[in-house]
């Protein structure tokens, strides 16, 4: 193999894929698509099912529910770490990057942030609302990338952020009569905002490095790296604040609590495992259709399992979300070189 074709391989997401016969390349889409929605669809239901479900008083939680969301943040970022480390050591033969240590914890913390708004949302808010309510990330994101890059946008892109911004008010407030109704709490709609403007600082964060470090930084290597910090960030936490204790007494307590925590940590980081190899064979287009197919899907799988009834007026706000999603990403598969 020569030179250039090795450094090509090496530099992971940063390589163009090379051409493979249409059949192959078929059914690694096809695995790709699978993998996604069986890890994510999975991930989903038991993060839900973490949060909302009664396992039964204990001693220092009455209530019966699962007492901590960094516990559980931490617990995806725990095996996470190992599987980012395996990798970044079989690809690169060290754990380190060309970037400094340091430079990678601010997105580190706004990940822990974004990912416990994520968590701690769903005891005030239905998981419908949660799942609809992380596409309005795109102003925050147009404002971060403002902010951090000086990034400019189209007017065709403000417009796509109201549209979407319209259709999670319409479902947000719409009433129906009839089922399991989860009342949609003013801190609820406070950790959303947290969760999405966290998430994208984390990403625009992210693309900085990518943009001042883009031959010494991989994806392997940003995972591991932010996960080093999430685990610093969660696991202080825990130990000051006494939750460490609380949560593995309850799991004690409630094994079936630890199997589903156990489920959900899994399918995280196998989904970002077929995350990274999508981008890397197929490009982020092709990711952004399929992760807004697994949001369709999981929100429809949610209101069957967990009864959460959906009005008239609900319909209409998801389909203006999902209509606009859909159009943005047909606009950008066309302008995609091919």
């Amino acid at each position: 193999m020569d030179g250039k074709k090795r450094k090509q391989m090496e530099d992971g997401l940063d390589s163009k894929p090379v051409a493979e016969n249409k059949d192959t390349l078929a059914l690694r889409l096809i695995i790709c698509f699978i993998g996604l929605q069986v890890s994510y669809l999975t991930w989903g239901l038991m993060q839900e099912t973490v949060v909302t479900t009664n396992y039964g008083p204990t001693p220092r939680v009455p209530s019966g529910k699962f007492p901590s969301a960094t516990f559980l943040v931490f617990a995806n970022r725990f095996l996470a770490i190992f599987v980012a480390a395996m990798l970044c050591y079989n690809r690169h033969g060290t754990l380190s990057s060309g970037a400094p240590f340091w430079y990678f914890s601010p997105c580190s913390m706004s990940n822990v942030l974004s990912s416990y708004g994520q968590y701690a949302a769903l005891k005030y808010v239905s998981f419908p609302l949660q799942v609809l309510f992380k596409s309005t990330k795109l102003i925050p994101v147009m404002l971060m990338g403002t902010f951090l890059h000086g990034g400019k946008y189209t007017p065709r892109d403000y417009l796509e952020a109201m549209a979407i911004a319209a259709g999670v008010a319409i479902f947000t407030f719409s009433k129906s009569s009839g089922g399991k109704e989860v009342e949609t709490e003013p801190i609820g709609i406070l950790l959303l905002v947290m969760y999405v403007t966290c998430d994208a600082f984390t990403n625009q964060w992210q693309k900085r490095i990518n943009k001042e470090y883009s031959k010494s930084v991989d994806s392997y290597q940003m995972m591991f790296a932010v996960n080093s910090f999430s685990i610093m960030f969660t696991v202080s936490y825990l130990l000051l604040s006494g939750e460490m204790w609380i949560a593995l007494e309850f799991i004690t307590y409630h094994p079936k609590c630890l199997a589903h925590i156990f489920i959900n940590s899994v399918t995280s980081a196998t989904g970002q495992l077929f995350i990274f190899y999508t981008i890397l064979k197929f490009g982020p287009v092709v990711l952004t259709i399929i992760m807004n197919t697994r949001q369709m899907i999981s929100m429809i799988i949610s209101c069957i399992i967990f009864q959460h009834p959906v009005s008239l007026g609900s319909y209409c706000g998801a389909s203006i979300v999902f209509g606009v999603i859909s159009y943005g990403s047909y606009q950008k598969y066309k302008a995609a070189p091919r």
